[in-house]
């Protein structure tokens, strides 16, 4: 039987394993580190550093900033749901919106409560997909595409605004570190993601000649399978644009999910009365992201938020006005969806049960689809 074909192992119905995520055990973990995390960062650290008034400022912030910094987490959550939709949805799966939303959303929660570069959201989303009934190679070739388009825009953000500091033609900081630096970090990373659209589809079928030996081969097709879908993944998001309007959409998803999110940050300074140039508070916010790739804490607490107030200072904000900022636009940004997305969590298990009960998502005689997935 195909790999993609070949059923799951696990004790969830249709074969697949169920997710073990959102468990009253590791729900309680979780928020114990988190607490203890933000206590020590906006609690103890100000203290520590000499900047204990600075938390006082937010019995300051403007009400009106901050609904509209909500305004635009709610809509950043919407283009990136629109995304997934342009890439997931279609001709690949039956999803209608409200299950397209339960999938991100409790994607969302999984990726903020359990970090780990993001793969405790690709871990669930992959369950659901496969839940739903689409093949393997193909939920991991989409969610590749999904990952390219989504990010596509990040390494061009600090490309554009980084030569434009640089020159100034925008105001701001524009000193090396902060602007050319990540600028050719970003340039090299985007060439990467071309040269892996280069990836020819049967790596296998090319180096299988060159193998001799049971155990050589059987090595060499295991570790064909990464570049391939790697390759597959990036042709996909590629191919979407000789489709207008599921290019639109997604373009329309990525871009509006960084513009969006953005938005929550230049709105929760000036909530605080501080006006931070536009191209900084860009800048700024790809760099202090960059955190977020630090494996092992909670919704990033303390890697995304020592690294967001970390640039800021650098760029010159006072550290006084930067910390509450900060933890507000965390607050919107990033704890605000964790609610709905643990309550989209459950409802997906009942989405999934009402799948199974339409009919097994995988056959396991011959792979056949049976449900979500189109004829």
């Amino acid at each position: 039987m195909p790999d993609d074909e070949r059923p799951d192992e696990g004790k969830g119905g249709g074969g697949i394993a169920e997710l073990p995520v959102f468990t009253t055990k590791r729900l309680l973990q979780t928020g114990v580190v988190v607490i203890v995390l933000l206590v020590g960062i906006y609690f103890l650290f100000p203290k520590l550093v000499g900047l204990g008034d600075a938390l006082d400022k937010l019995g300051e912030a403007d009400p009106l900033w901050i609904g509209i910094a909500v305004v635009f987490s709610v809509a950043s959550y919407g283009t990136y749901i629109a995304l997934f939709k342009a890439v997931v949805g279609g001709e690949a799966l039956r999803l209608t919106w409200g299950e397209t939303y339960q999938i991100n959303m409790a994607g969302v929660a999984a990726t903020l409560l359990f970090s780990a570069g993001g793969a405790g959201g690709v871990a669930l989303t992959y369950w659901a997909l496969r839940k739903a009934g689409m093949r393997r190679r193909e939920v991991a070739r989409r969610m590749i595409a999904f990952v390219a388009l989504h990010y596509a825009f990040y390494p061009l953000a600090l490309i554009v605004f980084g030569l434009l500091l640089r020159t100034g033609v925008l105001n701001g900081e524009n000193s090396v570190e902060l602007t050319i630096i990540p600028a050719a970090v970003a340039g090299i990373t985007l060439v990467l993601g071309v040269l892996i659209t280069l990836i020819p589809a049967d790596v296998e079928g090319k180096l299988m000649p060159h193998a001799h030996g049971a155990h050589t081969r059987s090595f060499v097709e295991w570790a064909s399978r990464v570049p391939e879908t790697l390759g597959d993944g990036f042709r996909f998001a590629l191919g979407l644009f000789a489709h207008p309007r599921k290019g639109g959409l997604a373009v329309l998803g990525a871009a509006g999910f960084w513009a969006f999110s953005i938005g929550v940050l230049w709105a929760s300074f000036h909530s605080l009365g501080i006006h931070v140039p536009l191209a900084v508070v860009v800048q700024g916010f790809f760099l202090g992201m960059v955190a977020n790739l630090f494996p092992l804490a909670p919704a990033g607490v303390g890697a995304v938020d020592a690294g967001m107030i970390g640039a800021f200072v650098l760029f010159g904000l006072p550290e006084e006005t930067v910390f509450p900022a900060i933890l507000i636009f965390r607050l919107v940004s990033f704890w605000m969806p964790i609610p709905p997305g643990v309550v989209a969590f459950f409802q997906l298990r009942n989405t999934v049960r009402r799948w199974e009960a339409e009919g097994l998502p995988i056959d396991r005689d011959g792979g056949t689809i049976k449900s979500k997935v189109m004829a």
